[in-house]
């Protein structure tokens, strides 16, 4: 079944990957115009996260956040499927980056560097780095349950460079290559939301209390790997801004899960500055209800 429902969809992602840009985002206002308008894709979870985390904003402000997100999903599904045919020349013209010195600098040091950055703006492109540095570029992962599935995007994802490694194998292959004085650069994604029985961390987010994932920061607590966030910013449609902060260079000199809440610190800027790009379909704040003991008095407040 997996293989048929392959076979079934390839051609078509393959088809519209071919089409210019201009094509490409007019099949993405047909898209919204189903998704949102007609289908409703989990438009009350959309709704309930955005009154969740802005209780202040009148019901018109929250709209106005929600239509531009699904606008905005939807140019970035179908820039996901561009992704298969664009080249190097097109992305490099539409991912730019403002201050690569910032992990120059840490190369020239023989720094291996933990990228850290959220479901924002566009992740997808970020592939777009791998050109400019020194360093070997991994993206760590979750697999995708369709095996052929899983097998196409990590072909488009590594087609610049990058190499994808699954969350599973990230702590041995970061090992390796530290053991190996491989100068590496780790990109992860470190907003999603952790089962509650393997959470470390409740901190506040938005105002809210959630478990968070500690991955990234064990890694570089235990490997010395400075982290470097990377805030994405869209100038316009179909192009996108990264800026790098440094939030520490010796993890280890900081507190447990100092970094963790730094980081968090650093997308909730970005999505007070424009929610409309963040990633409101996951349930981010789903378990928020389960704060243990401990937690539950920073659990009621809210962002402003």
């Amino acid at each position: 079944m997996q293989l048929l429902v392959f076979v079934l969809v390839y051609p078509l992602l393959w088809l519209v990957s071919r089409l210019p840009f201009k094509l490409i985002y007019i099949i993405s206002d047909g898209v919204y115009l189903l998704l949102y308008r007609i289908v409703g894709y989990r438009k009350k979870v959309v709704r309930s996260n955005l009154q969740l985390v802005f209780p202040s904003k009148s019901d018109t402000e929250r709209k106005q956040i929600e239509k531009t997100f699904y606008k905005h999903l939807c140019d970035m599904f179908l820039e996901m499927i561009k992704t298969m045919g664009i080249s190097n020349k097109q992305l490099q013209k539409r991912f730019v980056f403002t201050n690569l010195e910032v992990l120059h600098n840490l190369e020239r040091q023989n720094k291996s560097i933990m990228l850290m950055f959220p479901h924002y703006a566009s992740w997808e492109w970020v592939i777009a780095l791998d050109k400019h540095i020194a360093s070997k570029g991994y993206a760590i992962y979750q697999k995708i349950g369709n095996k052929y599935f899983d097998r196409l995007v990590r072909d488009i994802r590594q087609k610049f460079g990058t190499t994808l490694i699954s969350t599973k194998d990230t702590k041995e292959i970061v090992a390796k290559n530290k053991e190996q004085d491989q100068l590496s650069m780790y990109g992860i994604l470190s907003d999603q939301s952790p089962m509650v029985k393997k959470a470390h961390l409740w901190t506040p987010f938005m105002g809210i209390t959630v478990p968070a994932h500690t991955g990234a920061e064990l890694l570089c607590k235990k490997l010395e790997l400075p982290a470097v966030y990377l805030k994405v910013s869209k100038l316009k449609r179909g192009h996108y801004q990264g800026t790098f902060k440094v939030l520490t260079e010796n993890p280890g000199n900081l507190d447990e899960f100092e970094l963790t809440k730094s980081f968090l610190k650093e997308v909730e800027m970005a999505i007070m500055e424009a929610p409309e790009y963040y990633f409101w379909t996951h349930k981010r704040w789903k378990h928020r209800n389960k704060v243990p003991m401990e937690f539950q008095k920073t659990s009621d407040s809210h962002a402003p």
